[in-house]
């Protein structure tokens, strides 16, 4: 892939934003992508990358040694619990933390607080993980034990084939969420950021608050 498209795809993305709503960070997901693109995707001035897969994510990692100071580095995946002590501490974001297990192995391998988001599963699909909304307090009650989970938000993701309706009825679902989590208070879980929307979804995502965009094909197309 040229610079040059990677620029325009980027302009495209950009442009389907709200106007007059903040730019929220893009969190380019490149598990189908090689390294020259992630490259030119830098030199363009994006440095959140994301990855779903532990050992590719640790390829890439180390594929870019020379730059990776600079690079925000997002897990977006099922992390399991086995996984964790291999790239914890190479991560700035986990998008994906879903169940005491998980917790209680960032706290355990982790060497400072990691930025955390809770995944909520707001549409009850069966096939995606997350907590129902009901779980959600009690679970982000039971992190106050473990120090180096610093929960900053939410993330969900909406069921492919879902209407603008329904997409629209998700998020707001979900920031109404985070809401209630940052009005708890709590110094370990501020919950201040929404991590929602994907390449096909994420105009209707910032329109209901989202502050982090996860986009992967919507960039990398030739």
């Amino acid at each position: 892939m040229s610079i040059e498209i990677l620029k325009c795809n980027i302009e495209q993305v950009e442009s389907k934003l709200p106007a007059n709503y903040p730019t929220p960070k893009i969190v380019a997901v490149t598990k189908f992508t090689d390294i020259d693109t992630m490259r030119e995707l830098y030199q363009l001035g994006y440095h959140h990358f994301a990855e779903n897969r532990p050992q590719v994510f640790l390829e890439k990692y180390n594929a870019l040694e020379d730059i990776k100071e600079n690079i925000h580095w997002h897990f977006v995946g099922n992390l399991q619990t086995r996984q964790v002590r291999d790239i914890i501490n190479l991560l700035d974001y986990v998008h994906s933390l879903d169940r005491p297990s998980l917790a209680k192995e960032i706290n355990k391998r982790a060497n400072q607080p990691i930025k955390c988001f809770v995944q909520v599963n707001v549409s009850g699909e069966d096939s995606k993980s997350g907590l129902s909304p009901d779980e959600l307090e009690e679970f982000i009650i039971s992190l106050a034990q473990y120090p180096k989970v610093h929960v900053i938000g939410l993330m969900t993701m909406a069921p492919y084939e879902a209407t603008e309706e329904a997409l629209h009825r998700y998020f707001a679902h979900l920031r109404k969420l985070r809401d209630q989590v940052a009005a708890m208070d709590l110094p370990y879980a501020p919950c201040q950021h929404l991590s929602m929307g994907m390449s096909r979804d994420y105009p209707i995502a910032v329109e209901e608050g989202a502050d982090f965009i996860r986009i992967g094909s919507a960039l990398f197309k030739e």
